[in-house]
């Protein structure tokens, strides 16, 4: 047990930063009825998962020793970025969730998908925190490490899903415009960031 809260407590630490999985959630839970929502939440935190445990096992070995899949992951990630930033900028809020049109599953999935694994801090941070903590563990108590943390991402998604649907429903569409609008600046700031990085590796 000690292990598994070890794993817990590690992977909220991990999620709680700001970042591109964090505002793709919470501008759902604002946006969208809770049954998207909460799919929503399910699947980022499906995709952290499997994030988490390929860190955990080493894909930060495979990226640490490619040059070429550092480029693609920082030009790619940042580009990526760009987009979603453009999207939140320039989205407009629903005024009746009831006329909400709802994303496809393939949506939601892409999208989830490109938050997390096309996110490089989410991928550099989960292999520096997740792979120094793997080389400490003794062999048999590495699953239970890993289970907590996987029990992190199902509790931070949910918990922060559930957070702002129920807390921040007296919201006005003006109020959830201008949210829209700094995630979006606060993404775009970070795909230059990225994008920047990629330039000096060339």
């Amino acid at each position: 047990m000690e292990i598994f809260l070890q794993g817990l407590t590690m992977g909220l630490a991990y999620l709680a930063p700001i970042g591109a999985q964090n505002l793709f959630v919470i501008n759902t839970a604002l946006t969208a009825p809770l049954g998207i929502a909460l799919i929503t939440a399910g699947i980022v935190a499906f995709f952290d998962i499997s994030l988490a445990l390929a860190c955990f096992w080493g894909i930060g070995l495979v990226i640490e020793h490619s040059l070429l899949l550092q480029k693609a992951l920082l030009g790619g990630g940042g580009l990526i970025l760009i987009y979603l930033a453009w999207q939140l900028l320039h989205a407009q809020v629903q005024t009746d969730t009831s006329d909400y049109s709802q994303p496809t599953l393939w949506q939601t999935a892409t999208l989830a998908f490109t938050v997390t694994w096309f996110n490089p801090q989410a991928v550099i941070d989960g292999t520096l925190m997740l792979g120094a903590f793997r080389s400490s563990l003794p062999a048999d108590t590495a699953s239970l490490f890993i289970s907590g943390v996987a029990a992190a991402s199902c509790l931070w998604f949910f918990g922060l899903t559930g957070i702002f649907k129920t807390c921040c429903q007296n919201l006005r569409p003006s109020h959830m415009q201008w949210i829209n609008r700094i995630c979006g600046a606060v993404i775009f700031v970070y795909a230059l960031k990225l994008l920047y990085t990629f330039g000096q590796m060339l």
